[in-house]
């Protein structure tokens, strides 16, 4: 039995993972901002097998609030062994273009606010010498695209500051482990056109608990996207601008 902590848990990426952590009967206790949905979810893990959940609602970009959510967590589940840090939101470029005050808050929920949670969420695994901290971040954030690039730069901090914070707790037997989806069929991405690259939940699910087992560092889900994401990285600047992506 796990103890997990899912922050961000009414997602649908979120709820997917919970449902595979509830079916091996681990404890949970769920983050989420819409009250309603976070019941709702937390029923359905009871139902799928979950040794006990508990819930707490949170606007996550209350940095003042996120020591004393930690603590509430921590006293739940009787300590922090996983913790799934799976929130966030996909704007729109355009109204950014056009809005400095929008895109600070983008960036406000979608780097700032998760550095706050591992700045915390850090310095108390690295004291007890254990555990696992997985965080979602995006293929988006690998190289800048002009359709996307607040988004992209968001995610892209998310996994440089995990890589150094990787290196900062090996010494401590503490695991960072960066989670890279590419186009997932969710509601955030219902406004967008899908095709054959487009994964479910459920897939992405899978692979992000098969990596906290594992202990994986970094993790492109689906794995085709490390080659896509490899080849997108090597095209030339000058005709890189120059690309409709």
């Amino acid at each position: 039995m796990k103890r997990v902590l899912i922050i961000g848990a009414t997602s649908a990426i979120a709820r997917a993972a919970a449902r595979i952590f509830a079916g091996r009967g681990d404890r949970l206790f769920l983050v989420a901002r819409d009250a309603a949905k976070l019941q709702v979810t937390a029923q359905d893990l009871r139902v799928h097998g979950a040794e006990r959940v508990d819930v707490t609602v949170a606007d996550l970009d209350d940095f003042a609030r996120h020591e004393a959510l930690l603590d509430e967590a921590e006293g739940a589940l009787g300590g922090l062994e996983v913790v799934l840090i799976a929130y966030g939101t996909l704007p729109d470029q355009k109204l950014l273009e056009g809005s400095f005050e929008e895109t600070e808050k983008e960036l406000r929920t979608n780097f700032l606010s998760v550095v706050s949670l591992l700045t915390a969420l850090a310095n108390r695994l690295e004291a007890q010498k254990q555990g696992t901290i997985a965080v979602i971040s995006s293929v988006a954030g690998d190289r800048g695209r002009k359709s996307n690039y607040v988004y992209g730069t968001a995610k892209g901090a998310v996994s440089l500051f995990l890589q150094g914070l990787r290196g900062r707790l090996h010494p401590s037997g503490v695991r960072v482990i960066t989670i890279k989806p590419g186009f997932v069929d969710t509601p955030m991405t219902a406004e967008i056109k899908k095709n054959a690259l487009f994964a479910s939940p459920e897939a992405v699910a899978k692979g992000i608990v098969s990596a906290i087992d594992r202990g994986r560092d970094v993790v492109y889900l689906p794995p085709f996207w490390r080659g896509v994401m490899l080849i997108v990285r090597a095209v030339p600047e000058p005709l890189f601008k120059r690309l409709n992506l």
